[in-house]
């Protein structure tokens, strides 16, 4: 499947089934960057890539604000919100080796307080991710669907927020979204999916672009920083901050820090207490 070609086909297959994938986007050589930028920020600055910290590194890095603005990509995700493309955050997950760090099942437009559901996210593989090491598992179909209900279990091994969990899915009609370095995985803000813990003895690295979203789409429940992506943003709906031009430079920093914490209160919602993340 080309980046930038989607057959009819493969955007029913959306449709129906809540995601897509596998998408090839980036070359080796491309991933490789990536990697090297990981690995060099948590050497000399460890506290921006954890925790909390591992949302919106595309405000300081400019090789991932790259990423979150490639063509290629915009072209894929514009087939299903629209032309008018907002940059509304980024996650970094990282799977240490031989780990018990999980993520359980879920549906992420439960909290991320944008309506309408016009939003997608962008999953790109690092690493080779496989079911080994954690891979996700996405429920087919079941963004067709009202929301589930979610109990928080504020699990130390959960690398959700709050341990949101969906009780009894059925595993038996999940699908592994097996990927290799470079390709791309799309969902649905209502599809369930979850992935377990890395048991190989090799990193897995994933980064989300969670979300894209339209620009008719608005935050119900807090407050959103975006960037424009794409098109124009006539509904102003949000603050949109700039892109940076120097790696780590202070200001930007600081409008990452002011984006996360604006995240946490909206993800953290009416919740009992506060995670990690």
């Amino acid at each position: 499947m080309k980046s930038s070609e989607l057959k009819l086909s493969q955007i029913q297959q959306y449709n129906e089934n809540g995601f897509l994938s596998p998408i090839d986007m980036l070359n080796l050589d491309e991933v490789r960057k990536l990697r090297d930028e990981i690995e060099f920020i948590e050497k000399k600055w460890s506290e921006q890539i954890n925790g909390l910290n591992r949302n919106n590194i595309h405000y300081y890095s400019p090789i991932f604000d790259q990423l979150v603005h490639n063509y290629k990509i915009l072209d894929v995700v514009e087939n299903f919100i629209g032309p008018n493309i907002l940059v509304a955050g980024t996650v970094l997950f990282l799977k240490e080796p031989e780990n018990k760090g999980f993520i359980s099942w879920h549906q992420d437009g439960l909290y991320q307080g944008w309506k309408p559901y016009n939003s997608i996210t962008a999953w790109l593989a690092i690493t080779e991710v496989n079911e080994e090491n954690g891979c996700m598992r996405m429920w087919s179909g079941s963004h067709r669907n009202d929301f589930k209900k979610h109990k928080d279990t504020f699990d130390e091994n959960n690398l959700l927020t709050r341990g949101q969990t969906i009780e009894n899915v059925p595993e038996q009609d999940t699908v592994p979204i097996l990927l290799n370095p470079g390709q791309l995985s799309l969902h649905h803000p209502k599809t369930v999916h979850g992935s377990g813990p890395n048991l190989s003895k090799k990193r897995r690295i994933g980064f989300a672009i969670q979300s894209y979203i339209g620009s008719n789409v608005d935050q119900v429940l807090g407050k959103t920083y975006v960037q424009q992506a794409r098109g124009i943003d006539k509904y102003k709906f949000h603050e949109h901050t700039s892109r940076p031009i120097n790696f780590m430079d202070k200001q930007d920093k600081i409008s990452r820090d002011r984006s996360n914490n604006e995240l946490q209160k909206i993800l953290y919602k009416d919740a009992k207490k506060i995670g990690k993340f």
